[in-house]
């Protein structure tokens, strides 16, 4: 899927508001809380966020994520939907003198969003992960919300290409028309937090972490005080024999 789209307005700095948000879902688009469609979906949706609602946040706007839900996860503004993102980037698209556009592909469970932003007429890696599964027979469609802050956005064309791609008999096997919407990682979605370059990585310390780091430290100092114990002893046993 290729977008056209603009985003701009006269908001300076961070006064500016919230974004679009392209979607592949079950369900035809309903108005909610989620830049304009509703919450709890199933599909795929593609964030354009222009307004860092988290405060502590040091992701960097505007920015770019993407988030798959069964009808179980609901997006939280409040974290810029920070617990539910797979993955994400940060893109200059607001208020550009040219065109921009957004490139989303989808091929065998693998997802790549890509930007062309800088008028070069050249796509850059924007977002590219693995194990994806999403059913076919879903609505493509977009969505945009503002609140006391606002923007224009600007949807221009959305153009879908199928692609051709030779599948498995086990591929083939399956009725990709039941499936639910899922991604196999290695770890939650949950640890996603902020990183200055725009990339996602591990998250904070929770409090099992922050017990386990504790217990670690307090194991190292009892070996190293009961090692510090033997060899101590050690020498006073030899220093006796001297004298």
């Amino acid at each position: 899927m290729h977008v056209h789209f603009r985003v701009h307005g006269s908001g300076k700095k961070n006064l500016h508001g919230d974004g679009i948000a392209l979607w592949y879902t079950r369900d035809r688009l309903a108005p909610g809380p989620v830049f304009g469609s509703k919450d709890n979906f199933h599909g795929l949706a593609i964030f354009l966020d222009t307004y860092p609602n988290d405060e502590t946040t040091e992701r960097v706007f505007p920015y770019i994520s993407v988030m798959v839900n069964n009808g179980s996860l609901s997006y939280d503004h409040s974290k810029d939907g920070r617990w539910t993102e797979l993955a994400g980037c940060t893109a200059d698209f607001r208020n550009r003198d040219h065109d921009t556009f957004l490139a989303v592909r989808y091929s065998r469970g693998r997802l790549t969003v890509m930007t062309d932003l800088e008028d070069k007429n050249e796509w850059k890696n924007c977002i590219d992960i693995t194990g994806v599964r999403l059913p076919t027979g879903y609505y493509f469609g977009a969505s945009a919300g503002t609140g006391d802050l606002s923007d224009n956005h600007d949807i221009i064309s959305m153009k879908l290409f199928q692609l051709m791609v030779e599948h498995t008999p086990d591929e083939d096997s399956i009725d990709w028309t039941k499936i639910e919407p899922s991604v196999s990682f290695l770890k939650s979605p949950k640890d996603n937090v902020d990183d200055p370059t725009g990339n996602f990585r591990s998250g904070p310390l929770t409090g099992w972490r922050v017990f386990l780091l504790l217990l670690c430290a307090l194991l190292g100092i009892i070996v190293c005080a009961v090692v510090g114990a033997v060899v101590f002893q050690k020498r006073q046993e030899r220093n006796k024999r001297f004298y």
